[in-house]
């Protein structure tokens, strides 16, 4: 069942340096096609919600230099619903800010907040997860996260422990969240993953648009306030120059530290549907598919000899000949080719001349 007061939101401000040179501050990863399936990563997100919304209840956050490419992406959404930065202030201050601006047109709204630039490769159970989800919070006060089933002791992401000892007496695949643990180093990872609650935190959140206005209320005032006080400019001609004015007296904060490590009503969904938040090389490299020697070939017309656990991709190159590498990245973009071992991949950034 589709339910009109269901809005997706899709954070889609970052800069993805991480891939450089594929990503570009020009072109980020979240617009690209970095799986080599004929789709960006903004559009396979948007994909996987078809049947949750409708697309005039689609919501996209990002940056001013990227609003055409939004909308030449994703055209099905009215222009008025990508919603421009003028500068970057992380998730607490482009959520409050959708969610004031989605509380004016319908105060009843129901939404899911999700990033760009993840992969789902069970897209029948994620459905259902979030359709669990927002039903959960269309009759609560609840703010949900998504926990995925950790595979493996990962230092990358955040971790949630549930308290797994009893289920919300309203969904029985809901639990409260115990803990928000910040990125592990590899020996407390293990010590997660050996333990039956913790999750990884997936970034996905799940709430009916007054509770999290009102949590902002309570929790940031101060961001609560400067979209309290243009209310009466959000949804129209002025709304543009009004956040352009405000938007950078936001503090630089994420919601995790802003909202969820504070509100008393945190819960969270256990889920596994083949989640992957592809940050960097690596994890490209684990998502994609391979061949006998670990080489992952992203790109027309790629061979390789006496390689092996390689991630090539090559998407503008007519013909691309590897021979004797084992574990590196190969990736070409414009005029840049990057070779680099895997295991340097951290230096990718100043590889790229970032300071």
């Amino acid at each position: 069942m589709m339910h009109n007061n269901n809005h997706l939101v899709i954070m889609a401000g970052g800069v993805g340096s991480r891939f450089w040179p594929m990503s570009t501050v020009e072109k980020p990863k979240q617009f690209i096609d970095v799986l080599g399936v004929g789709k960006s990563l903004m559009q396979l997100t948007y994909d996987r919600f078809k049947g949750i919304t409708n697309p005039e209840n689609v919501w996209v956050v990002t940056n001013e230099r990227y609003v055409d490419i939004v909308h030449e992406q994703l055209p099905d959404i009215p222009i008025g619903n990508i919603l421009s930065e003028p500068c970057r202030r992380n998730t607490a201050p482009c959520i409050a800010y959708v969610s004031f601006r989605i509380k004016k047109t319908d105060p009843k709204a129901n939404i899911v907040v999700t990033p760009s630039d993840h992969i789902v490769t069970d897209q029948e159970e994620f459905r259902r997860v979030i359709k669990n989800c927002l039903k959960f919070t269309s009759e609560t006060d609840a703010i949900v996260t998504l926990g995925m089933k950790p595979t493996r002791p990962e230092t990358g992401y955040g971790y949630i422990q549930a308290d797994l000892t009893a289920p919300s007496a309203r969904n029985k695949e809901i639990f409260r969240v115990d803990k928000f643990r910040e990125k592990p180093d590899l020996e407390t990872a293990k010590k997660y993953i050996s333990q039956k609650s913790f999750y990884w935190n997936a970034g996905i959140f799940i709430w009916n648009v007054s509770t999290i206005v009102n949590a902002f209320r309570i929790y940031q005032p101060c961001i609560a306030r400067i979209f309290e006080n243009i209310t009466n400019v959000l949804g129209t001609a002025e709304e543009q120059a009004m956040i352009n004015k405000v938007y950078p007296e936001c503090e630089s904060i994420s919601v995790d530290y802003a909202i969820m490590e504070k509100t008393e009503e945190i819960f969270v969904s256990p889920a596994d549907f083949g989640w992957s938040d592809l940050g960097t090389w690596g994890s490209l490299h684990v998502q994609s598919q391979k061949d006998f020697f670990g080489n992952a070939l992203i790109g027309e017309n790629i061979q390789v000899f006496d390689s092996k656990n390689c991630i090539v991709h090559t998407t503008d190159e007519k013909k691309v000949v590897i021979q004797g590498l084992d574990g590196y990245i190969v990736a070409e973009k414009g005029n840049t080719l990057l070779i680099c071992q895997l295991s340097e991949e951290q230096r990718i950034k100043q590889f790229a001349g970032e300071k």
